[in-house]
């Protein structure tokens, strides 16, 4: 790690990547990450079950694309690398998929640098940046460089957007970044709701409440908003964990949240 991004990391405010970090069972996460994690284990302790499916759900959307063709992805809240990153399911399907990994913690970036190598085929890309600056994003010419805009192109924002308020408008930064791509390109996203066990997502909520992101579950039809102007996959806007299964035999998992994967009309 650079002593710039030892001194930018601050480990006493806890961050959503190194929460989730700690739910996987990794390593890289401090005091004030485990102690958040725990105080939401505590409330719901199904969340370990939810985040694995949730990972899950991002290998079955990445692996659809890529067999639909789709070969660059912008992968937004990348968080602290693990097995089954994007650009590994990706490039096993087609080894000339590019991939652009973005996250705005530090620690993520210089895991991702080091860990994240796509195949001499493809590409892949770090950048360090905001997902509510899409301008910032859009217009790095790592970015520009990696993805050509005139094509399709998969953007994929997994566990992330419930860590936006609403009064920052998530919905704005998500029509920009949807603006930028062509017709025939996926918006793919999960979002945390207390649609089906409200009184447990309103505990984790209330741990999350005086971080700095705060944790903002929403309905759906109010995830449903970001997919304006795009053609919903079926099976459309669901439970995550029953999105696409792989197997016959759909398990009795937490209901902590939507996955949804729309094509840009």
């Amino acid at each position: 790690m650079s002593r710039d991004s030892q001194h930018r990391i601050d480990t006493t405010v806890p961050h959503p990547a190194r929460v989730y970090d700690y739910w996987l069972g990794g390593k890289d996460n401090f005091e004030a990450d485990r102690v958040v994690a725990e105080m939401v284990l505590r409330a719901a302790p199904a969340v370990i079950e939810g985040v694995r499916e949730n990972r899950a759900f991002l290998g079955r959307v990445v692996h659809f694309l890529t067999e639909a063709g789709i070969t660059q992805f912008l992968d937004i809240g990348t968080g602290i690398p693990t097995q089954g990153n994007t650009h590994e399911v990706a490039q096993a399907v087609n080894p000339a998929a590019r991939v652009v990994y973005v996250d705005n913690d530090p620690i993520v970036m210089n895991h991702a640098r080091a860990l994240l190598r796509g195949t001499p085929e493809g590409r892949t890309t770090y950048i360090e940046a905001d997902l509510l600056e899409p301008e910032t994003i859009l217009g790095d010419r790592s970015v520009l460089d990696t993805l050509d805009f005139s094509e399709p192109v998969a953007v994929i924002i997994v566990g992330t957007l419930m860590h936006i308020r609403d009064e920052l408008d998530p919905w704005a930064a998500v029509r920009t970044y949807s603006a930028a791509t062509c017709a025939g390109s996926y918006l793919a996203l999960s979002h945390t709701t207390a649609d089906f066990e409200p009184a447990a997502m309103a505990a984790m909520a209330e741990v999350y409440r005086d971080t700095p992101t705060g944790m903002t579950h929403r309905s759906g039809p109010e995830i449903a908003r970001f997919f304006e102007g795009y053609a919903l996959v079926e099976p459309g806007l669901v439970v995550g964990h029953l999105w696409r299964p792989e197997d016959d035999m759909i398990k009795d998992t937490f209901p902590g949240g939507y996955g949804v994967v729309g094509r840009k009309l």
